[in-house]
């Protein structure tokens, strides 16, 4: 019952954050000089007339910010102004998948990384090994995504020739960007993990596991692990709205058709449905995450109450 009363408030915050989002966002886009009619070729004032009848462009402000509220609600962000033949609905199911993929892979390589490399730091405090993984955790930090990116593209593409420079639709495709796009939030991950593990590691009831004869392999994986977790779990929902607002670069980079790419062509050419479109699945997908990361620290960490 608990669950449920915490789930609906979320539900209603969710509701009023993407209203808010939206409203802003609609103002903001045709508070901006030109607009999607505007561009290289020179429409005459006939064809114009028509173009902004068939997209509601002459009606009054308030008229266009009703009719696609409803809409919006209806969940028909109607059809985008620059892609011919095609809906904000058909361009958002076609690169959702692909960003959820490039997103769902860079986070497990941040997590499998991270984690192991914060792990095995703790375990061998002031080792080689600690001292190694934190200078890679530190430079993973600091160097920017779309950075590493462009090194990543002459080390392994046009030096060892081991990826492909661009594309999708194979594994081999997915793998650079995708370690691009993890490697920042594998440093992050792997300094809360060591700091949590370090904690952890200096309570009483670790010493008694180990004096109860355990392995230490028993100890960090049964006992030490789950409590350092922790500081992972309540950095899990930044480092999906970092993961979600970096694809945006590298999906120009690497030529991946999801949606940061449809985003990026929808501001540079003023297509105001498909920008919104794509800006409200963000915010809902952001929300969405931050919830479920909220569950899941009540579940390892039974003295969290929901409120």
């Amino acid at each position: 019952m608990q669950v449920l009363v915490f789930l609906l408030k979320r539900l209603g915050w969710m509701l009023i954050t993407v209203w808010v989002v939206f409203t802003l966002s609609f103002f903001l886009m045709r508070a901006i000089p030109g607009g999607p009619l505007n561009g290289e070729r020179v429409l005459s004032e006939s064809v114009r007339a028509q173009l902004e009848q068939r997209y509601n462009l002459d009606d009054p402000l308030y008229v266009q910010y009703t009719t696609h509220l409803w809409n919006t609600m209806c969940f028909d962000f109607g059809p985008s102004y620059k892609l011919q033949d095609f809906t904000v609905n058909e361009v958002l199911a076609q690169g959702f998948p692909v960003s959820a993929a490039l997103g769902i892979l860079g986070m497990t390589f941040a997590l499998l990384l991270g984690m192991t490399a914060g792990v095995v730091s703790a375990v061998r405090r002031t080792s080689i090994y600690d001292f190694s993984f934190m200078l890679l955790a530190t430079l993973g930090i600091a160097i920017p995504s779309f950075v590493l990116a462009s090194m990543a593209i002459v080390l392994f593409v046009f030096y060892f020739q081991i990826f492909p420079a661009a594309g999708w639709g194979e594994l081999k495709q997915i793998v650079l960007p995708a370690m691009c796009l993890g490697a920042p939030f594998a440093g992050y991950i792997a300094r809360l993990t060591r700091t949590g593990m370090l904690e952890v590691l200096s309570n009483d009831y670790i010493r008694t596991a180990y004096a109860k004869g355990l392995s230490t392999r028993t100890v960090i994986l049964r006992h030490a692990l789950r409590g350092s977790i922790l500081p992972v779990v309540s950095y899990l929902g930044p480092a999906c709205a970092g993961i979600l607002t970096g694809s945006l670069v590298l999906e120009k980079i690497f030529a991946i058709p999801g949606m940061g790419s449809h985003f990026i062509e929808a501001a540079l050419q003023r297509d105001f449905t498909l920008g919104m479109g794509a800006l409200l699945t963000y915010t809902v997908l952001l929300y969405v995450m931050n919830t479920l990361v909220d569950l899941s620290y009540s579940f390892i960490d039974p003295r969290v109450v929901l409120e």
